[in-house]
């Protein structure tokens, strides 16, 4: 993982806004990871991707503005701005920033999905491309360095079972606009009560259930959310995807995602070494049953 470093990062935020005609004096940095975050003056915030993201950033920006487009409550790409600016072979976009917010409920969770797979895609022309599950676990499980030979190795041959299992999924729900990793991170209430969907990178065409398993999850694998808190997710969506044929498999899938991402990031942030190694022990069977004492990733 290629962590940007504050010096670069505003090195790369200052060429983009100077080819943008955006003022990049006193800006603050929100965010520097894979990601870096700046909050510039005017209400605008600077998004830099990891290196070789220039099509998925163009990508999100298009499926910005096609949700704005549908008046689905999204973060909202600056619109009179080509974008994404390229700098240092980096892509930048610009968005409105949000006012103050929190995340979501799971209920306000249920109510932004309900609302965006409702959305009609089935013809005419839209930004979306087909869910990837498993994009970037190879490359994840690969700069797990904190990890022993064994467990990456079985890392490794879990990917290739749960991608054979993934070609035989079962039938679900219609297919329709996914958000992609629609956790209570990523669906935010503002003060005003408006609830929006942020991190529109992995926004695709897909099971709607891949978006529920995220919210199922927390209850029946880790005990983050309560009974109640989950039962009125599953009526205000209209749905209980635990119920489905295909669940334990996308569940699989997601708690493979969870566990590579600590991994990844406990190679350079040693804080997170002993949860990537209770991530993986449990997925190996020999932590007992479900639900599981992970903890949240900052």
């Amino acid at each position: 993982m290629t962590t940007t470093g504050t010096e670069e990062a505003e090195e790369l935020l200052r060429a983009a806004c100077d080819q943008a005609g955006v003022d990049a004096r006193g800006a603050e940095p929100i965010r520097l990871g894979e990601n870096a975050i700046f909050r510039l003056p005017g209400g605008i915030v600077a998004r830099i991707a990891r290196p070789g993201q220039l099509h998925a950033a163009t990508r999100e920006v298009r499926v910005a503005r096609w949700l704005a487009d549908h008046d689905v409550p999204a973060v909202r790409a600056l619109d009179d701005l080509r974008q994404p600016i390229e700098a240092h072979g980096r892509a930048v976009t610009f968005w409105h920033e949000l006012p103050a917010h929190h995340h979501g409920t799971p209920a306000q969770v249920a109510t932004a999905l309900r609302r965006l797979h409702d959305l009609p895609v089935g013809t005419g022309q839209h930004p979306f491309s087909a869910l990837e599950p498993f994009v970037r676990l190879d490359e994840r499980i690969t700069a797990a360095t904190s990890l022993t030979d064994d467990d990456r190795a079985w890392l490794y041959q879990h990917l290739a079972t749960l991608r054979e299992r993934y070609d035989h999924l079962p039938a679900g729900l219609p297919r329709t606009v996914l958000h992609g990793d629609a956790w209570v991170g990523n669906v935010v209430a503002t003060n005003d009560n408006q609830v929006v969907l942020l991190d529109l990178e992995r926004a695709s065409i897909g099971p709607p259930e891949w978006d529920l398993v995220s919210t199922a999850i927390k209850h029946t694998s880790f005990a983050w959310i309560s009974e109640h808190e989950y039962r009125d997710f599953r009526h205000r969506y209209g749905h209980d995807v635990t119920t489905w044929d295909g669940f334990a498999l996308l569940r699989d899938i997601r708690e493979l995602r969870m566990t590579c991402y600590m991994a990844q990031h406990a190679a350079e942030n040693p804080r997170g070494h002993r949860e990537a190694e209770l991530r993986v022990s449990c997925l190996r069977g020999r932590n007992g049953l479900r639900p599981w004492a992970w903890s949240p990733a900052s």
